[in-house]
């Protein structure tokens, strides 16, 4: 290339290729996993040196720093947040060393939000995105090339702070989970729309899909004129091969795909994981001597699954709580799923609780942290059996992968009624070894579960129909500061939250602080009691279990209890006299079974019934 020209300039005429993948060719060299692969450029400079060199000797003439995560939030998980300006400079002056005047250097700045749940401080992202992209462009990086960005409106943030800052080519590159559509639901139409008028100067798509649909993206596309086409694709996806992760693309594949690529007008064209010096020997080899083409938009530039409509499902044979409880008293009943194979006794138990009155029987999910039947199993079961389940879906469990197929298969059965708890961690279980996953938080998988409602998946790939899951949140008064626990529970009910349980009080007073502290929230509130045993589980509840606060009256009464029989009749007793001041304020009551007790709950059921019934015979 001789004296280097500007890097617009360039593309206006000639075909440019690209580097290759730097984190998955270190691991390729011998580099362990659970490294900070960035600091690199400061402990191991010689390494990445090489690394440029080897791509710049196989053809590629637009070379990457190695600054992908070299952000302050992804540095600080190593120690090294106060070395982002250095990393990133390094970084630079590594690559220009290789460059020379021959080729040209982007300066690499990757998605922070990398994957995570959508949800994060725009002012913190600014600060982050400035900080890197002042140091990558002070250090005289020839371009910024912002990758791997799931989300649009990340990415958008991304070119809203650096467009200010320079007048060097900017390059906005979006990484697909499904082909044609970002995370956050944007058409890829859409998504070079918005980021020409954000003053972008090339768009394109890296990582995740390899050349096959990145190809099938760019095709639904229209790219907007006066925008380059960018493409680094994965060499194909990554599997299990002989016990280790590879991936499946050959440099013959990448050969005829960059040829491919250049049908579509893409311009600038590398590759992202998995691809080596190898891969781009083979594309620039095919590359050489050819003259970028115009990109020529489809006519119809729908992406797959644009003109889907939603199927409409036929409402429900029975009203849900909700419906219920804003027309006359809710009686939900939790009955704990078996912790063995035998089914006979919950079964029978649940069908007492439902001749009772109680209007749905809610399942918890591994409660305590204990290996327990499927709550979805015992919930289809009853379903087939004319008993409303209402099942609890904890984020301790399963990761998002899991969290999507079990609520499908939960709408797939006809149970569309759940309530989302954080969960207990799994350390106090009976499998203490097992992994709490916690990918998201009760807020985070509320908001998940209505979006399926709008017929639109976790990844953001529209869904054929839409769901109608009733969503409850919990709630626990037993905190030394209730106006942040309804702060708190304010923000599910922002998320989406339908309805509210709460956990079981054990006087009056708390009653009433409830009912006063949550009137306003606008949604449903299911005031918890759980009839206690006997005097030791009153001791264990009060001292032993987070969230539950026992009266030291109530202690003395089921202290002087002379055997457990007694100490049941006297829990029931007392569980009576809560639940009549709960109907005070409540129309809707939340009765916990201990200890596979039914006839207990099934009691207080009963009492409640009875009790509206004579209330309602004087009103008549």
């Amino acid at each position: 290339m001789g004296e280097k020209r500007c890097l617009k300039e360039h593309l206006k005429e000639h075909l440019l290729v690209g580097d290759g993948a730097m984190a998955t060719y270190l691991y390729q060299q011998g580099v362990p996993v659970g490294l900070c692969y960035e600091e690199l450029c400061l402990t191991r400079p010689d390494l990445i040196r090489e690394v440029h060199r080897a791509y710049f000797e196989a053809g590629a003439r637009f070379l990457e720093t190695n600054t992908y995560g070299a952000n302050r939030e992804r540095l600080a998980r190593y120690g090294l947040e106060g070395k982002v300006t250095r990393i990133n400079r390094a970084a630079v002056t590594l690559a220009r060393e290789v460059a020379g005047t021959e080729a040209f250097v982007a300066g690499a700045i990757g998605s922070i939000l990398a994957g995570r749940v959508p949800r994060y401080d725009e002012d913190e992202y600014r600060d982050m995105y400035e900080e890197q992209a002042t140091a990558l462009l002070h250090a005289g990086a020839d371009a910024i090339l912002l990758e791997t960005f799931l989300d649009l409106e990340e990415l958008l943030l991304a070119v809203e702070v650096i467009r200010p800052l320079t007048e060097a080519p900017l390059i906005a590159q979006l990484a697909l989970i499904e082909v044609g559509r970002t995370r956050d639901g944007y058409p890829l139409t859409e998504a070079f729309r918005r980021l020409k008028e954000a003053g972008v100067d090339g768009v394109g798509l890296n990582c995740r899909l390899g050349p096959a649909e990145c190809l099938r993206s760019l095709e639904q596309a229209v790219v907007p004129e006066g925008l380059y086409l960018s493409a680094f694709p994965n060499a194909g996806r990554l599997g299990i091969t002989d016990g280790e992760y590879r991936y499946k693309s050959s440099p013959e594949y990448f050969r005829e795909s960059a040829l491919r690529l250049r049908e579509q007008g893409v311009r600038l064209i590398g590759g992202c994981c998995g691809t080596t010096p190898r891969h781009i020997r083979a594309m620039a080899e095919a590359l050489k001597g050819l003259s970028p083409l115009p990109r020529i938009n489809p006519e119809d530039a729908s992406p797959e699954g644009e003109s889907v409509s939603l199927a409409v499902q036929p409402p429900r044979k029975d009203p849900a709580i909700t419906e219920k409880v804003r027309t006359g008293r809710t009686v939900i009943v939790e009955y704990d799923p078996p912790r063995d194979l035998d089914i006979d006794r919950f079964l029978h138990g649940a069908a007492r609780l439902k001749e009772a009155g109680a209007d749905a029987i809610t399942l918890a999910d591994n409660s305590m942290a204990t290996a327990r039947m499927s709550n979805m199993a015992l919930g289809a079961i009853l379903k087939s059996r004319g008993i409303e389940p209402l099942v609890h879906i904890t984020c301790r469990d399963r990761n998002l992968i899991g969290q999507q197929s079990h609520l499908m298969g939960l709408w797939a059965l006809g149970i569309d009624q759940v309530l989302v708890v954080t969960g207990d961690p799994t350390r106090i279980g009976d499998l203490p070894g097992a992994s709490s996953v916690y990918d998201v938080s009760s807020f985070d998988l509320i908001r998940m579960v209505k979006q399926l409602n709008e017929g639109i998946s976790f990844s953001g790939k529209p869904l054929k129909q839409r769901a109608r899951f009733v969503v409850g949140a919990a709630f626990n008064p037993h905190v030394h500061n209730l106006e942040a626990a309804v702060r708190r529970l304010e923000k599910k009910v922002e998320a989406g939250a339908d309805f509210v349980m709460t956990q079981p009080v054990y006087d009056p007073e708390t009653i009433r602080r409830i009912h006063e502290a949550t009137r306003h929230v606008g949604i449903p509130v299911f005031l918890g009691i759980m009839p206690l045993t006997g005097f030791r589980n009153a001791l264990f509840l009060h001292n032993e279990v987070p969230g539950i606060k026992i009266a030291p009256e109530v202690m003395e009464r089921l202290r002087r209890c002379r055997d457990k029989e007694e100490g049941r009749r006297e829990g029931v007793a007392i569980a009576r006299e809560l639940v009549d001041a709960a109907l005070e304020y409540f129309q809707g009551i939340y009765l916990i079974t201990p200890f596979f007790h039914w006839r207990m709950t099934a009691e207080l059921t009963r009492h409640i019934r009875e009790r509206d019934r004579r209330h309602a015979a004087v009103g008549e």
